[in-house]
């Protein structure tokens, strides 16, 4: 198969465009802003206990636990988990999701339970 190019420079030069160009494309696709959703633990509750959130965009989901023990944010759909210690906050990524229901909840204390809407 002949490409086209007479030296391994130019060779060289077209492989540094196409990489340059890919480069760039994929820093516009990770530049994509993602959406802050806080929300609160106390008295073993999520507060508010439902979250809505834009479909196929990424999220941040601030969890501040204003409780007296440590909680632990996990999901099996979301597939995060996140030990937050009391009296502190912690920061729980979440790549783009299609539309649909999530369910969330504090694994040190099953009854704390929580859902995240994405429309």
């Amino acid at each position: 198969m002949r490409l086209g190019f007479t030296t391994f420079g130019q060779l060289l030069r077209a492989v540094m465009v196409a990489v340059v160009t890919l480069s760039s494309a994929g820093a516009s696709l990770h530049a994509q802003e993602k959406v802050a959703i806080s929300i609160t633990v106390q008295g073993h509750q999520f507060r508010p206990a439902e979250i809505r959130a834009p479909a196929n965009t990424q999220l941040e989901i601030k969890v501040k636990n204003l409780d007296s023990a440590a909680m632990e944010f996990e999901s099996v759909s979301l597939r995060v988990e996140k030990v937050i210690a009391p009296g502190s906050e912690g920061v729980v990524h979440v790549r783009a999701l299609a539309p649909g229901r999530y369910e969330f909840f504090d694994d040190f204390h099953q009854q704390t339970r929580g859902a995240l809407v994405v429309q």
